[in-house]
């Protein structure tokens, strides 16, 4: 199931792709956050590729909502983000992806997240470890804080987030520097690689962490809540890093 959640998100990226750059028709879902017409064409074709060939499987999609599955239950989810990174997609912004994950009975299984600007395929199964574009990898050794690049997000409601403001003022002061691209799907295969130490941030979805939190720890790193607690896509906050400065980024959560 691996090798076929990676075949869609790459052909869902190509539909993106192939979108990117033109005036698209948008519509305003609330608090900032909208959906183009791209996101809508990326998950039907990945709904309708699931439902060919695992009729039996739930989904969850970030714009369809759960999908009835009509020949029945399973113990097997789909978590989908067909478009992680819209507002910088509808800006020409060249940072955005596709995320699949795949959950049994709650666990995490599988994880794609496919970069078609870079044609960056990061991928997973559960005790199989990470790979992108086919070759293992591994999260960076860095390990302290000052020496760190770190990235967050900025949620919609920000304005309603007093304390999101003073993490990030606590994260410039204390990190080497900090990043904001607007993908938390990057941002985790970001740490599963190297590029970033550490990635936290709140107000998140499932089908935004499902992939990419998979990702992290099969290739070494770890992830968890604020309070240090065992992750879970459910709830709307993730801290994930290269292990090595996760407990100096957790005293900082912890504080506010």
């Amino acid at each position: 199931m691996l090798n076929f959640a990676q075949n869609i998100a790459r052909e869902a990226g190509l539909i993106l792709l192939e979108k990117f750059g033109r005036v698209l028709k948008t519509t305003d879902k609330g608090d900032k956050n909208i959906v183009t017409e791209a996101d809508i064409a990326a998950e039907e074709y990945i709904v309708g590729q699931i439902k060919t060939h695992f009729p039996r499987h739930r989904i969850l999609a970030e714009e369809a909502g759960e999908v009835v599955v009509e020949a029945g239950e399973s113990s097997f989810r789909w978590v989908i983000d067909p478009l992680d990174g819209t507002t910088n997609f509808s800006h020409g912004y060249p940072c955005f992806c596709v995320s699949i994950g795949l959950e049994r009975e709650g666990q995490l299984q599988i994880g794609a997240i496919y970069d078609p600007t870079r044609d960056e395929m990061f991928a997973a199964e559960r005790g199989g470890g990470a790979t992108l574009n086919g070759r293992r990898i591994q999260p960076s050794s860095v390990e302290n804080l000052d020496r760190a690049l770190v990235v967050t997000g900025f949620p919609y409601d920000i304005k309603t987030r007093e304390r999101f403001v003073e993490l990030f003022s606590k994260f410039v002061l204390n990190a080497q520097a900090v990043r904001r691209d607007g993908s938390a799907a990057i941002d985790l295969a970001y740490v599963a690689c190297g590029r970033f130490e550490g990635f936290w941030e709140e107000g998140l979805s499932p089908w935004d962490t499902a992939a990419g939190a998979l990702i992290v720890e099969e290739a070494g790193g770890r992830v968890s809540h604020y309070d240090g607690a065992k992750f879970d896509i459910y709830r709307p906050q993730i801290l994930a890093t290269n292990g090595v400065v996760h407990e100096q980024m957790l005293e900082i959560l912890r504080k506010i």
